[in-house]
C-alpha cells in the first residue's frame, strides 16, 4: 500500500497561546496612530467582493483609477454631479 492514499495525523492541538504570542496589553495605547491619520489624512475605499478581486493590490487599483482620470471624457465632467 502506498502512502500517498493514506491520511496523516495532525499534531495535537494546543490550547494556550505560545511564549513568543503572550502580549502585554497594559502598556497598549488607545488611538496611537488617531492625531497621526487626521494630520497627514487618510482615504478608506471599500470595495466590493468581485471588484477587489480583479486587482492584487492597491498599486494596481491606483494605476487603472489614474488612466480613469486621464480619460477626457472623465475630465470633462469632473466635479459635476451625475445626472439623474
Amino acid at each position: 500500500m502506498s502512502g500517498s492514499g493514506m491520511k496523516t495525523r495532525r499534531a495535537p492541538r494546543v490550547e494556550q497561546m505560545r511564549a513568543e504570542y503572550d502580549f502585554d496589553y497594559s502598556k497598549a495605547e488607545r488611538g496611537k496612530y488617531f492625531k497621526r491619520l487626521l494630520k497627514e489624512g487618510s482615504n478608506v475605499v471599500v470595495l466590493d467582493r468581485d471588484v477587489a478581486k480583479a486587482f492584487p493590490d492597491s498599486a494596481a487599483v491606483n494605476k487603472a483609477l489614474r488612466s480613469v482620470m486621464k480619460s477626457p471624457k472623465t475630465k470633462k465632467n469632473r466635479g459635476q454631479s451625475p445626472k439623474s
